[in-house]
């Protein structure tokens, strides 16, 4: 048993999402969205060091050391996974570990709309998963990725660094690369999964425009691929792709995107009423012939109006979705008006009529 096993449980047993290890703090979990310490004395380096290296294989041991910087994953026994990510600092080395779950959750545990579902059963193009760091752009995807498993005999391919959820075959082959274990980078493992008879193809994220590009020719070719981006919104995303591209190359790129986009789903989460948990609200963009043509001309400043208009096809604003939470009393009036996009003052009266 590995030293740190002990804190992985006491993370586990409070449900806790991340694990932060740094010399001279006490080991402290990320609690439905709070830090909270784990124990009462501080990590001190000799410690600190000991529980970090102990997971590390002696290549990978030569890397953080040579890199000053090490992502992996690392399973922990059948009770959970977790991503890592080593790093040194002022005061020595530190670690986040983020947990991964083993049993990967469907699209009803997470009370996600139809419509995303329905992104999840198309068969060609993009879908794009966004949201800041820590808001279940992974899990998300997991859980499309694990609705087509049972329901598709497909080919999906996932290219992630490091591998996070690990799908078990059911209805599809699944065929899961990591970069730096199984391919030199993201762009070669995506130009080589064009190659390898893809239905679906997951890439863990869109870093850099080779890859941008790739991602978006492979989805003209008829194949569904899956992406996360760190955006905060749908319209957002697309002004963030395009806007990587040199200026001459911008009018390709944007009929790229208007050709092959289906989806975006931007979401947050939130800390839920009770304050016993948290839930996604999600903004939807769903790639229709009037959003396309806003993508192609460049005028992205429409789409939000485009996206209330079309609640009855499954879009909704991240306004709309906070409504609906709060209708729900999933969240509280606070939280809502919190993360209200518009006029908060207008929305505090609404809300809290509403509710």
């Amino acid at each position: 048993m590995a030293q740190i096993d002990m804190l992985f449980d006491a993370l586990l047993l409070q449900n806790g999402s991340d694990l932060h290890l740094a010399v001279g703090h006490p080991p402290t979990g990320r609690v439905r969205g709070q830090l909270v310490s784990l124990r009462e004395n501080p990590l001190s380096l000799a410690e600190l060091r000991g529980l970090l290296f102990e997971l590390l294989s002696e290549d990978l041991r030569h890397k953080f050391e040579a890199e000053l910087d090490l992502d992996f994953s690392h399973a922990y026994g059948d009770k959970a996974r977790f991503r890592a990510n080593y790093f040194n600092k002022v005061t020595g080395p530190g670690a986040v570990f983020r947990t991964i779950p083993t049993k990967i959750p469907t699209l009803k545990d997470l009370a996600c709309p139809d419509s995303v579902r329905k992104l999840a059963e198309r068969h060609a193009g993009l879908i794009l998963v966004t949201g800041p760091t820590g808001s279940g752009k992974s899990t998300t995807l997991a859980a499309m990725i694990r609705h087509i498993n049972q329901t598709r005999a497909c080919h999906i391919i996932t290219v992630e660094d490091p591998v996070e959820f690990v799908h078990t075959p059911e209805k599809a082959q699944v065929t899961h690369r990591e970069v730096g274990a199984h391919a030199g980078s993201f762009a070669a493992a995506i130009r080589a999964a064009g190659r390898e008879d893809p239905n679906v193809v997951l890439v863990g994220e869109l870093r850099g425009t080779e890859t941008m590009k790739l991602a978006l020719q492979l989805a003209s070719y008829g194949v569904l691929v899956f992406a996360t981006v760190h955006t905060n919104s749908a319209p957002a995303t697309i002004d963030r792709i395009v806007n990587s591209f040199p200026f001459d190359e911008q009018p390709a790129i944007r009929g790229m995107l208007a050709e092959s986009l289906i989806g975006i789903v931007a979401q947050q989460l939130l800390r839920t009423a009770d304050g016993k948990g948290r839930v996604a609200a999600q903004e939807i963009l769903l790639g229709t012939s009037g959003i396309s043509a806003m993508i192609r001309d460049g005028k992205t400043f429409q789409i939000p109006s485009a996206m209330q208009a079309g609640g009855s096809i499954g879009m909704q604003t991240l306004d709309m979705a906070l409504e609906r939470l709060l209708a729900q009393g999933k969240i509280s009036v606070e939280t809502a008006i919190e993360r209200f996009s518009g006029d908060k003052e207008a929305a505090e009266k609404k809300l809290r009529a509403a509710r």
